[in-house]
């Protein structure tokens, strides 16, 4: 098989790809892009056995059909060195020989059977499908991904949970110790159905959504998900654990509320935390009549800071202790210009929301108090 592509076309869409390539892999043939050229569109895959991104493009020239792998890094690091150019390849199924063709030179390397490569999931036919539109997806996974997890034995919250109902779509995620709910009022399904999106995939899904327009079509079964874009498909293995029942753990009585400008308080955050332990990274915040203190101090290296700042609140006065470094991604994941502290007691979650929602969202974040000594 012979074709021609623009140089700086195909690096870009193998460098997008390649996210997908593991460091390590236990079948060697894993190291390999498989290059698949039909009718003069080429498909390049890249997977790690559990997760396989295929993006498809159109070539300038094509003569003949046929499949091959060739090692991806190799293959990436000839490529970022060649400047804009067309790159004529000419693949050998048979003998595994390929030369690329540039302006100056050429590089000849050998492939590897296409034929060793796994093939993909296929969904059965109880698979379920919606549509998002690209940025709504992308959004809902910017409000959310820098909640899931990481945790060898809870595998079951290392996701975003996609709760699939006739009236909307609600993204979670959750690592025990802050959670998140976004929910997207203008998605919905045609029945009530659900699946665990795993980090890996999802952190793939969002360095290609940034460049998406356009409906992505989500097509999932009990085993796995397909999400399909305008030159890509990805298809991955999703996490076959129940999800936490997360509105039960959601409070409903929250009593104590604040207003206060986010951008002041992220501020005061970043400042003040410098100043708490580092194991725990404790923060205290202290509510009055129209002020919000934020303090750390740590006794180890004998070090304080805190900071004033006005806010909206007339309820009696309390404090409550939190994770700086979970508030302050708390913080940067709400759009608004004023948040909502929700409280009932120093022992009990507290919520974050938005002062004012985005149009067609719901979103909700709250997180686990720590004790103030």
């Amino acid at each position: 098989m012979k074709f021609i592509i623009s140089s700086t076309l195909l690096s870009s869409h193998l460098q997008a790809v390649s996210r997908v390539v593991n460091s390590k892999n236990t079948l060697p043939i894993l190291d390999c892009f498989l290059f698949e050229l039909k009718d003069g569109v080429l498909s390049v895959t890249a997977s790690d056995s559990e997760t396989t991104l295929v993006t498809s493009v159109e070539v300038a020239e094509s003569d003949g059909n046929g499949r091959i792998a060739m090692l991806s890094k190799m293959l990436l690091d000839a490529l970022k060195e060649i400047p804009e150019q067309p790159l004529t390849f000419d693949a050998n199924p048979s003998s595994l020989e390929i030369t690329i063709l540039y302006q100056n030179g050429k590089c000849s390397l050998m492939g590897q059977d296409a034929d060793e490569y796994p093939t993909s999931a296929i969904l059965s036919n109880k698979a379920v499908q919606v549509e998002m539109d690209a940025m709504v997806l992308l959004n809902g996974i910017n409000r959310t991904a820098f909640s899931m997890g990481d945790d060898d034995i809870r595998q079951v919250m290392n996701g975003i949970f996609f709760d699939i109902t006739p009236d909307d779509i609600t993204m979670v995620a959750t690592d025990g110790f802050k959670l998140v709910r976004y929910k997207i009022l203008s998605c919905k399904g045609n029945t009530k159905s659900s699946f665990i999106f795993p980090k890996k995939p999802v952190l793939l899904l969002k360095s290609l959504l940034s460049r998406e327009q356009g409906l992505v079509k989500i097509e999932f079964d009990e085993r796995n998900a397909v999400f399909t874009l305008s030159s890509y498909r990805m298809v991955c293995r999703l996490i076959e654990e129940l999800y936490p029942k997360y509105n039960s753990v959601i409070p409903t009585d929250n009593p104590y509320k604040a207003t206060v400008d986010r951008m002041s308080l992220l501020g005061a955050l970043k400042r003040v935390s410098v100043f708490s332990p580092k194991a725990i990274n404790l923060v205290g915040l202290s509510l009055s009549n129209g002020k919000l203190r934020i303090s750390a101090q740590d006794m180890d290296y004998s070090t304080s800071a805190e900071e004033t700042l006005p806010c909206q609140y007339t309820d009696k006065p309390m404090s409550i202790g939190f994770n700086s470094l979970f508030l302050i991604d708390m913080l940067n994941a709400i759009p608004s210009t004023e948040v909502v502290l929700e409280l009932a007691d120093p022992s009990r979650v507290g919520v974050v929301v938005p002062a004012e929602q985005e149009e067609d969202e719901d979103l909700l974040t709250l997180l686990l108090p720590i004790a103030l000594d």
